[in-house]
């Protein structure tokens, strides 16, 4: 498809009608036409997803990990997301294609893509819901099961039983991994915190006795020139005194 045949001014529409008719969606969906229509909507919703996750790291929602405190480090994720989201996109298709397969589709890997490209049209809200500790990870895999399930039935022709087992069967592995690794983040960002704590209370402990050890030794130095100033004094008044007793 040629980029003039690209309608960006559709795209928003698109967007709503994958998260609010999913069926519909999907059954309407060309199967075909080529891949850089729906690689053009995932960097779009990337972007988008992208200012959400920067918004939500101003406000101070969710998890974004202790190196993300600068503001270069919270907008770049307007830059990477796209580019991630564009990555992830071919990879997660090539996934689906072999799930699908496995389930008896007959469509092709082109398909495959179509379907898991327009789902990131759910990527924003998903990350505003990943904002919630833990629970986000759980409810956002689950609505993602749910897509799944419509894009299996309406578009590969399968079984909604057995979509709702697969699938459900690999977003319980996700969320468990999921959970697990967000418990480790949250843990190590929690001990690098405490260990920066006791490293400055540490710091102020030694930093008070060398306070006062240069508080000592400027007082020493005083007193050691003001001796030096008296003899000083004392020698220049022998000098004098000793014509005058001569």
């Amino acid at each position: 498809m040629e980029p003039k045949e690209i309608n960006f001014a559709a795209m928003p529409q698109t967007a709503v009608n994958v998260v609010a008719r999913p069926a519909e969606f999907f059954q309407s969906m060309p199967k075909t036409g080529g891949f850089l229509e729906p690689l053009v909507f995932v960097i779009a919703m990337g972007v988008i997803t992208g200012v959400v996750q920067v918004i939500l790291n101003f406000a101070g929602l969710g998890y974004s990990g202790p190196q993300e405190n600068s503001m270069m480090a919270r907008l770049s994720f307007i830059v990477f997301m796209p580019v991630a989201a564009a990555i992830g996109s071919f990879i997660g298709a090539a996934f689906l294609f072999v799930i699908w397969k496995i389930m008896g589709s007959s469509e092709n890997y082109e398909t495959a893509y179509r379907c898991g490209a327009y789902l990131m049209a759910l990527s924003p809200i998903t990350t505003v819901i990943g904002a919630i500790p833990y629970a986000g990870g759980i409810l956002s895999m689950a609505i993602y099961v749910y897509y799944l399930v419509m894009a299996s039935v309406y578009v590969h022709d399968l079984p909604a039983q057995k979509a709702w087992i697969v699938f459900g069967i690999i977003g319980a592995i996700f969320v468990f991994f999921g959970l697990f690794a967000e418990r480790s983040m949250r843990h190590m960002d929690t001990d690098t915190e405490r260990w920066r704590k006791m490293g400055e209370h540490m710091s102020e402990e030694y930093r008070q006795p060398v306070t006062e050890m240069e508080q000592s030794s400027e007082a020493m130095r005083k007193q050691a020139e003001e001796m030096v100033r008296q003899l000083q004094q004392q020698a220049q008044e022998t000098t004098r005194e000793a014509p005058e007793n001569q």
